[in-house]
Formats: C-alpha cells, structure tokens, sequence
C-alpha cells in the first residue's frame, strides 16, 4: 500500500459544502432534496427550473442545460487509494431510486407467484455502511491488483493489437442475446454511481493457500444482486487460443468464429478476476455456487455480469460455475 500511496497521482478536491448552493435562476435554495447539481460547473438547479422540466433526480452524473453537450472534466480527491479507483468524491445522498424499486417490488408482491417470477429484477449492491470498512476492502483490492502487475478498470477496455469497440456487438451473437431491462438498466447506472463514488460491492480479498486469491463477502449479499461487471481488456478468441490466463471469460460467441470475443483479466480488470469457479463434476462442489455471469445486450453491446444465484452470508466465499451452460472446460481439478 506504501508503494501504491507514493506513485498516486495528484487530484483536485472537490467542495466539502454544498449547503449555501441557491438555484442559479430563481435564487431560492429551498427544497435542498430536490436541488440538481451539475457535475460539470457546479451549480445548482431546482428540478422545478429544469427545461425541460425532470420529473425525478437523475441516476449517475447529472449536466445543466448550458454545461450539456461539453465534454466534462472529473475531479477526484487528493487520497491515494481513491485516486487509485478513480472515484468521484462528494457527499452525495443516497439516490432516489432505491425506495422506487421498493415501491415496485411491493407492487410485485400483491400478484400471483407466476407473474413474480417472471418479473424477477436486478437488486442493487448494498456497501458496507462503514467508511473504514469500505477503505480496507478497496486497500485489499488494490494490493491483489498490484501482486498481479495489473491496473484497476471498471470497465471494459479496448487496446490497439486486440478487438476494437466495433467488434463488440450484440447482433453478432449466435442466437441472439437477451437485452437488459429498462428497469436493470436503472439497477446498471445506480451501481456504477455507487462505484464512481467509493461505495464498492461488500466484498474483499483473501488469500488462501489452496485456491490462492479468492473473494469473500463482506456483508450479506440478496439472490438477485447484481454484484459486479467482469472487465479487462477485450480480444478474439483465435488471439488466445494458446494464452495460459486462468480468467478469461467468453464475451461474445459469434454466428462467424473468427469474431468470436473474450475478455481478458490479465492486465487490468477489477474485483471480478478473483472469483473463483468451483468443481461442477461432484456434488459439494456444486452446492458451493451462489453466483453466476449473466451476459447481456447492453446499448447494443455484449457485457458480462456477476448476479447472485441465491442468498449470500457473511463471510461466504463467492464461487460460480465456470462451464455456464457450454460444459466445455474441465473442472474436474478444481477445489
């Protein structure tokens, strides 16, 4: 962690108080609640003053009308370990739309039991409460990045020699491949905010001298949570055929083979390259599987998500099942 802190570089602080922001129309700074903030120039706007006019407080980064279209410059705190993940630094508030996903699930719980699960929906991730909690979880995270020699991304990355971003479609997926809701597309951008801001998936790197690093949740986990996405940088399957990574995932198995994609942990990636896969061959093996990655067309893109498979205690370490559906892997080695 000593090297991590001397080699961060430099962020500009952002501002601690937001407390005397009066709307940059009207003056007023009442209904503090329903005040935007611009993350941009950083001014206020009542959502009452917004043309067009915003019916709720936007999810994720919100631009005013004379900041929108301009390309935004993020500012990031002056502690290592953020400038490390990249995080936003404010005091935001928790966002609205958790309590209107509540209202919705409480609307899904006076129907029958078939139409409940059939309208299953993405959860967000709860964060430790505690910020020290949430230091050491990413502190851990970054040193496991920093043994492997790999930079941390949330996202996935596309580097000159591998795939372009063009190569990842979604109608190049044989058969097809399930969109995301408009609903856990919500659940996607709240995560995301969540992440840019510090507040990180309850879980945390161990190691073990049989599995080596695994991951373990630090918190209790609800089935149904989207836990977090898989990144790293993005190739073509022939590129790897003879690549000895042991975290590659498929991204994208094409109706053409030659455009078939997979994404590659090897030099950046983030939490998601320590989960481990469990033996599918026996069945304790296969009792330990509490999550799975779910591949889905996001904005026309293939992406790839770890959601949770049932209820997640605790101190449970995180397993899926490496062979999904394709059972074309050997796991019979596996712990």
């Amino acid at each position: 962690m000593s090297e991590i802190l001397a080699k961060a570089k430099y962020a500009v602080v952002e501002r601690a108080d937001y407390n005397d922001v009066s709307c940059e129309q009207c003056g007023s700074g009442d209904l503090p609640d329903e005040l935007l903030l611009c993350d941009k120039c950083d001014k206020g706007f009542p959502m009452k003053c917004v043309r067009p006019i915003v019916a709720r407080v936007p999810i994720g980064s919100w631009l005013c009308p004379m900041c929108y279209g301009q390309r935004r410059v993020r500012r990031l705190s002056q502690k290592k370990i953020i400038d490390f993940f990249r995080i936003r630094n404010g005091n935001c508030k928790k966002d609205k739309c958790s309590s209107l996903q509540e209202m919705r699930k409480c609307r899904r719980r006076s129907g029958s039991l078939v139409y409940q699960k059939k309208r299953r929906r993405l959860l967000p991730f709860i964060p430790s409460e505690d910020h020290s909690e949430r230091l050491k979880q990413m502190g851990i995270l970054a040193s496991a990045l920093t043994a492997l020699q790999m930079e941390f991304s949330d996202d996935l990355t596309y580097m000159p020699g591998m795939a372009s971003r063009s190569a990842n479609q979604a109608k190049f997926k044989e058969g097809g491949m399930q969109v995301l809701s408009k609903e856990d597309t919500e659940t996607l951008e709240q995560c995301r905010a969540l992440c840019m801001r510090g507040e990180c998936p309850p879980l945390i790197v161990v190691f073990d001298s049989c599995e080596g690093f695994t991951v373990v949740a630090d918190g209790q986990i609800k089935d149904m949570t989207l836990i977090a996405e898989y990144t790293g940088d993005v190739d073509y399957i022939r590129n790897r055929e003879h690549d000895d990574c042991d975290s590659m995932m498929t991204l994208l198995l094409a109706k053409d083979p030659s455009k078939s994609l997979v994404i590659c942990p090897d030099k950046r990636g983030n939490i998601t390259r320590f989960v481990n896969g469990i033996n599918n061959h026996t069945l304790d093996g296969k009792k330990k599987q509490n999550c799975k990655c779910v591949r889905y067309n996001v904005n026309g893109e293939c992406r790839v998500f770890w959601v949770a498979t049932r209820d997640i205690a605790k101190g449970e370490r995180l397993y899926y099942d490496y062979n999904g559906y394709e059972h074309e892997y050997p796991t019979q080695h596996f712990v």
